[in-house]
This record gives C-alpha cells, sequence and structure tokens, in this order.
C-alpha cells in the first residue's frame, strides 16, 4: 500500500485503467463466449454470434476512458488521417494479400499444397476463385469498423498504457493478453486444435507477431481505422483462403496452418526490426506513443 501512495497520480491512474480494463474486456467476453454456446446453444463460427465478443474490447475500452480514468478520446486514433497515412492505409490492404500468397508460396516449396484452388472456387459456389479474391478486398474496407472493436481497445487503449517507454516489452504483452483473450474459442468450436495446448502455443505466437505488425501500422498512421483494416485482411483474407484451401484442400490441421500463416509474418517482422536498427530514426519496429494527460 506504501508503494502504491508514493506513485504518481497520472501512474495510478494509468494502471487503474487497465486494470478495469482488462476485468471488463475478459469478464464479460468470456462469459458471453460460454453462455452463447453452452446456455443458448449458439455457434461461434457464426458472424453474427463472433460480434458481441469482437466488439467487447471497444465496450471495454470506452468504459474506462468515460467513466474510469475520465481521460477521454483525445489519443484514441479515431481520426482517419486520409492525407497523411493513405500509404498505410493501401499497406494494411494489399499487405494481407502478400502475405497470403507467401503462405501458399511456402506450403507449395514445403511439399505440403499442391496448387489447386477448386476448393476455393467451391466455397464461394462456383465463382472463379480469382473473383472471389476481389470480393474478399472490396469488401475489406466495410469491414473495418467491425474489426475495430478489437482494435480500439488492444492496440489503441492497452498496448500505450501497459509499460510507457518500453515499446517492444508493451507489444509482448498486448500480444499476450490478445492470444489469451482468444483461448476460449479452442473450447467451444470455434476452431479444432488436435492438440489443443500445441494448438494454443501456436496460436500465441501467431498473435505475437500480427500484434507487432499491427502496431507498426498504428505508430506510423496514428490511425487505429488503418490498424482496423489490417486486422479484417488478416481474418477475411489471410486466415480466411489460407484455412478454406490448406484445411480443407491440402487436409492440414488447424496447427500447421497457423504456423504456415505466422512464418512470414515472422519474416516482415525480422526486416522491420533490423531496418528499425539501421534507420532508427525512420522505421523500425514500433516506438512509444506520447502518453495524453490524465484529468481527473
Amino acid at each position: 500500500m506504501a508503494s502504491q501512495a508514493l506513485l504518481p497520480e497520472a501512474d495510478r491512474t494509468r494502471r487503474k485503467g487497465v486494470a478495469a480494463f482488462l476485468v471488463i474486456c475478459f469478464g464479460a467476453s468470456w462469459a458471453y463466449v460460454f453462455t452463447a454456446r453452452f446456455v443458448c446453444g449458439l455457434s461461434l463460427v457464426n458472424p453474427l454470434v463472433q460480434l458481441p465478443f469482437g466488439l467487447m474490447p471497444a465496450i471495454a475500452a470506452t468504459v474506462v476512458r468515460r467513466w474510469v480514468t475520465r481521460e477521454g478520446f483525445a489519443d484514441s486514433g479515431l481520426r482517419l488521417r486520409l492525407r497523411s497515412a493513405w500509404p498505410y492505409y493501401l499497406l494494411a490492404w494489399l499487405g494481407p494479400l502478400a502475405l497470403t500468397a507467401a503462405t501458399m508460396g511456402l506450403a507449395a516449396a514445403l511439399g505440403l499444397w499442391t496448387p489447386d484452388f477448386t476448393p476455393l472456387r467451391e466455397f464461394a459456389g462456383g465463382m472463379p476463385a480469382w473473383a472471389f479474391i476481389v470480393v474478399l478486398m472490396l469488401v475489406l474496407p466495410l469491414l473495418t469498423p467491425v474489426y475495430g472493436g478489437e482494435e480500439f481497445g488492444w492496440t489503441s487503449y492497452l498496448r500505450p498504457r501497459l509499460s510507457p517507454g518500453r515499446s517492444a516489452k508493451a507489444t509482448v504483452i498486448t500480444g499476450l493478453i490478445w492470444a489469451s483473450w482468444h483461448y476460449p474459442l479452442a473450447f467451444v468450436g470455434y476452431v479444432e486444435f488436435s492438440d489443443v495446448l500445441i494448438g494454443l502455443l501456436a496460436w500465441t505466437i501467431s498473435f505475437q507477431f500480427q500484434e507487432a505488425l499491427l502496431a507498426w501500422l498504428y505508430v506510423r498512421s496514428g490511425s487505429v481505422w488503418v490498424v482496423s483494416l489490417a486486422h479484417a485482411g488478416n481474418n477475411m483474407v489471410l486466415s480466411l483462403i489460407s484455412g478454406i484451401l490448406l484445411s480443407e484442400g491440402a487436409g492440414l490441421e488447424a496447427t500447421p496452418v497457423t504456423l504456415l500463416m505466422t512464418a512470414p509474418m515472422a519474416v516482415v517482422c525480422a526486416v522491420l526490426a533490423l531496418r528499425g536498427k539501421r534507420r532508427p530514426r525512420e522505421g523500425g519496429m514500433p516506438g512509444p506513443v506520447p502518453q495524453p494527460a490524465v484529468r481527473s
């Protein structure tokens, strides 16, 4: 208690906000998932059933900003910043497609997948694979606000407050928290791992690299909508297309599919990290986000 009393008011408020955010987000999200599945008998594979779960981080961040810390939304990244951030919007839009191509190329090089897009065409109801991919790419901007439900919580609110001034540490912790928040989905039919422990470990590694890339985009664009667009692409392009072609087409289980998708992300993160060491003022992995003054 004595150590708490010695903390500056702004730091106590920050810690209070983080704790409240985690309690609200995890408590409400997990309660909803298990209630929806085991009480109401709903399938979490249904996007509409998933929606409250996906919006909970934004709800938690809003409650904390407005009523717990009362710091407001000045640093929430809600501005579009189209004029200054358009290169990052383009990268967030096209990046997941490039990662998908790299994932499938890696699978083919390892002999795990023989190029065959029939499963994709069947999933799309007979639509040519290329046309289905074009449709997905056009839909991504429309889905960006939905995925903002997570990014407004994780990347905009939580990450800058976990370890101010220590960007890499904050990113790693955010990735771990974000991954663990998803863990209940492995027990309600959303994803099927043949070995749950190994599957969750692979999932956690994947979330770490995803968070590093999302944080990089957020720090440089200053807009949560850039990150939300990239998140939409990760789910609706990288995960969906790779899952269809590698799981349904090549018969791979969820864990190797997850690792195959993670490998290109790891390479990109490594390149950004090396670039940051060579030119620390111009690039690299995410830097610290200035902290706003906390209003009482």
